[in-house]
């Protein structure tokens, strides 16, 4: 048994969880309480809405009809994922239920069958009202149905709650057939399910999301290497095939003209620049012979 939240503290718990909420008109003040006590709280409670449309539905939930005044539950899940405050307080949604269920409720143990309708769950539990048909065609969307365990994880996180805290309304009163339906890549609406889904949520923090990858730890950057001191050869060969300016070459190397060819063109030439110069030499030697003879 738990003192029920205000309805600051219902909200940090909401958008800490990741809820994108919705304050609805005057939720915080609209409920019940002059009908009977709201508290102490024991759980919380699924439903749909048997109705379409976000904003009708919303309303209808705020203001209820003329049977069952408003409001008809605390938070109403729309199919875009927003979830919208509608009341805090006693709510017309749980009605009349099992009292064994209760106890199973209360004790977190498995539930009993619900066979009667004798103790009063508006006191006891918080309601969500997602917005669906009812009709067992009318499809929840991932988004909708992520929501929804957001919001009962957020209320059992902030009352210290396990999973079997969470209970749907086919579970607590006969004759009631919600939350009823597809789920979008699930297939039915299965309370065992969406409680294995609140308690895996239970086990991180609040802030955890499925769809979040595991942080893992950054690579080491790979130590700097000292540059490899070249080889002989290696200044040899890049000496060898340097490019040599060219005055005819458009960007001033031309990869024609490079220290290796030109050191075969000198190879080449060598013994003739010997031979010439050996002929000059004898030529002056001459020369100079016959100047000093006369």
């Amino acid at each position: 048994m738990a003192t029920p939240l205000s309805a600051d503290a219902l909200l940090r718990a909401l958008k800490a969880e990741g809820c994108q909420v919705v304050e609805y008109r005057s939720w915080r003040t609209h409920n019940r309480n002059h009908k009977g006590s709201w508290g102490p709280v024991n759980g919380v409670m699924i439903h749909h809405t048997v109705s379409s449309g976000e904003d009708s539905s919303v309303a209808l939930c705020y203001n209820g009809h003329a049977s069952l005044p408003g409001p008809l539950c605390h938070t109403v899940g729309g199919k875009s994922g927003k979830l919208y405050m509608v009341g805090h307080g006693r709510a017309n949604h749980a009605g009349s239920g099992d009292d064994d269920v209760l106890t199973a409720v209360v004790n977190e143990t498995a539930l009993p069958a619900d066979n009667e309708a004798n103790t009063d769950g508006n006191r006891h539990f918080y309601g969500l009202e997602i917005v669906n048909l009812g009709n067992g065609k009318d499809q929840y969307p991932t988004v909708q149905y992520d929501a929804a365990v957001r919001w009962a994880s957020a209320i059992c996180r902030a009352h210290g709650w396990n999973e079997r805290s969470v209970i749907a309304h086919k579970e607590w009163q006969p004759g009631k057939i919600d939350p009823h339906g597809p789920v979008e890549g699930r297939g039915s609406f299965d309370m065992n399910a969406f409680r294995r889904d609140v308690a895996e949520r239970l086990k991180h923090a609040a802030s955890w999301s499925a769809s979040s990858p595991t942080p893992s730890s950054p690579k080491p950057k790979p130590a700097p290497q000292e540059d490899a001191m070249p080889t002989a050869k290696e200044i040899a060969d890049a000496v060898w095939k340097y490019q040599l300016a060219s005055p005819t070459a458009e960007k001033g190397t031309d990869p024609n003209r490079t220290a290796g060819t030109f050191q075969r063109w000198g190879d080449q030439h060598h013994a003739d620049v010997i031979a010439r110069l050996d002929r000059l030499t004898a030529a002056v030697e001459r020369l100079t012979a016959a100047i000093t003879k006369s």
